[in-house]
Formats: C-alpha cells, sequence, structure tokens
C-alpha cells in the first residue's frame, strides 16, 4: 500500500499548528466529514501509512493508521477529542464546528470519519 499525501487543515496557519502538534506527540488523531470521502477523498485504513503534506505540498510527517471509526460529531467521546490534542474537549467543539461549517456545513448528526494514528518519521 502506497502512502497517500493529504494536507491537515484548510489554511496555512492551521495546518503548521497541526503538523507541530503531531510532531510534538500532543495529537494521535484527527477526523473528517464523511460527505468528503464520498466526493473522492481515500478513506483511512488501519495499517495504512499517509505523507502529511505541508501547505506548500511537501512531505512533513509519515504516519499510521491504527483505528478508525465512524460516528456522528454529537457522539464523538471525549477522549478522541482530546488526542486531536488541540485543546479541551470544549475547545474541540467549537473549533471543529467552526471548520465544518467552512467546509460544506455543520450538522451535529453528520457522521465523522474518526482516525487515531501513529507518528512513523518525521521527513521534514
Amino acid at each position: 500500500m502506497d502512502p497517500v499525501g493529504f494536507t491537515f487543515g484548510d489554511s496555512r496557519e492551521l495546518n503548521e499548528t497541526l503538523i507541530a502538534l503531531v510532531r510534538a506527540g500532543t495529537k494521535t488523531a484527527t477526523c473528517g466529514a464523511l460527505r468528503d470521502f464520498d466526493e473522492g477523498e481515500e478513506m483511512p485504513v488501519v495499517g495504512r501509512r499517509d505523507i502529511a503534506l505541508d501547505w506548500d505540498g511537501k512531505p512533513a510527517l509519515l504516519i499510521e493508521t491504527t483505528e478508525v471509526t465512524t460516528l456522528p460529531f454529537s457522539e464523538v467521546p471525549q477522549d478522541f477529542a482530546l488526542a486531536e490534542g488541540e485543546g479541551c474537549f470544549d475547545d474541540w467543539r467549537q473549533a471543529h464546528i467552526a471548520f465544518f461549517t467552512r467546509n460544506g456545513g455543520y450538522d451535529p448528526d453528520m457522521l465523522l470519519v474518526c482516525e487515531r494514528f501513529r507518528l512513523v518519521e518525521v521527513l521534514r
């Protein structure tokens, strides 16, 4: 299975922040709207390795998926939100509501693909 390239976040600032959190070992999870996977983005698969790209499209990190679950936004457990490394549970909720609102719409019942991963290698 060849690594798939992807970009964390929807802005340079958010991308840099999230890559730094992964490098520091703080971020070990991520999520995306299931609808985005319906539109061509590849679903994560346990054991697959992916390359997190910086905002300029250069490889920054190699990660390996360790768990994938799909559940409604309103049912994301606190331990998963905290594993995203972006603050307390309330901060995670507010940031993700804003992110999904900017990127296709938010609904508390929207399905999320929740992925846990491990950092394999820092590429740059």
